[in-house]
């Protein structure tokens, strides 16, 4: 069984940026992102944190020690990379009779659209022994940010990316009996599409995220001129019309959306960035959310603590991440306890 976000972990996984990644001269920026995120969780559950090597980790350190960080806290491992993705080509952590494993998918680059990643789908091979729990290798492609778990069998994808642009010739029935092999999912609920110029064709961890087993918040756009309108009005008519693995409905709450063009000229061709506020994170004690400096932030922010009035939230600047195409949730993945 995939275990739902928020139950205890163990841990979280990040990578650290470098110099060979998609941010270019916004390299400090997001090395301040990563600091805020491990300030954030160390507290209250351990940062198990990838580097390239030794002189890499001395420098990290030397920086978090810097920001008031307990290196007691932090785990390094090291292995060369090429990007900070970690949800999407690290493991996904299971349970099997009570026992931790983790699920090895195969990671393609997003549908092969940057075959310069290749490398990153075999880092977590290289690091097996270290993780020390038992691996499932799956042979079919497949990212973290794909799927959504509400942690007693249902989980949340969209047809955009695993059925459109992964796994070409797999129908739902195929996909659907590999989530019950391996992720003890019972009830598959499939939405449509996710957001426009979203390199990952539709990532659920940007459109639709449980925070209960029953509730779902639902990204919806109320400008009916925006590109993303109908597609998440879609979604949310499916979700409303869904049911969970009781046969009961979910209670659907909308979370609004946020609203950026990229500004870099034409690497992206100033086109609307895929930013979204349902790309939250959710740690032991902390939800970490995206923000963007946009209208919605405080709206957002509201509506997530009212999901989790037990938890801390951390509101994080974004607009700098997001050029390497996605958010909080994208470059973090939870171990459970």
């Amino acid at each position: 069984m995939m275990p739902a976000e928020w139950e205890k972990h163990t841990a979280t996984w990040l990578v650290w940026p470098n110099d060979d990644d998609y941010f270019g001269a916004r390299i400090d920026k997001i090395k301040e992102i990563y600091l805020k995120i491990i300030l954030a969780l160390h507290t209250d559950e351990l940062v198990k944190l990838l580097v390239l090597d030794q002189k890499m980790q001395d420098e990290v350190s030397a920086l978090l020690v810097k920001n008031g960080t307990d290196l007691t806290k932090i785990i390094f491992y090291h292995n060369a990379y090429m990007d900070v993705w970690v949800r999407d080509y690290g493991p996904t952590f299971i349970k099997i009779e009570k026992k931790i494993a983790w699920i090895k998918w195969h990671y393609d680059c997003y549908g092969g659209k940057f075959p310069e990643l290749s490398p990153d789908n075999n880092i977590f091979l290289n690091l097996k022994d270290q993780i020390g729990f038992q691996m499932i290798s799956v042979d079919m492609a497949m990212e973290g940010g794909a799927i959504e778990a509400n942690g007693l069998g249902t989980i949340l994808t969209t047809e955009e990316c695993l059925i459109l642009n992964r796994n070409i010739g797999k129908n739902k029935k195929d996909t659907e009996m590999v989530f019950k092999e391996n992720l003890g999912a019972t009830n598959i609920v499939w939405l449509n599409k996710g957001l426009v110029n979203d390199h990952t064709d539709g990532h659920i961890d940007e459109v639709a995220r449980f925070v209960s087993p029953s509730k779902i918040l639902c990204a919806f756009e109320e400008d009916k001129t925006d590109e993303n309108y109908e597609r998440l009005l879609e979604n949310y008519k499916i979700l409303e019309n869904s049911f969970d693995q009781d046969g009961k409905k979910f209670e659907i709450i909308k979370l609004p959306m946020p609203h950026m063009y990229y500004d870099d000229g034409a690497k992206h061709n100033s086109k609307k960035a895929p930013v979204s506020y349902a790309n939250f994170y959710v740690g032991n004690k902390t939800v970490l959310v995206s923000l963007f400096g946009d209208k919605n932030d405080e709206k957002a922010l509201s509506i997530i603590k009212s999901c989790f009035p037990d938890r801390n939230i951390v509101g994080i600047d974004c607009t700098d991440l997001i050029y390497g195409g996605g958010a909080l949730h994208c470059i973090t993945q939870q171990e459970p306890a």
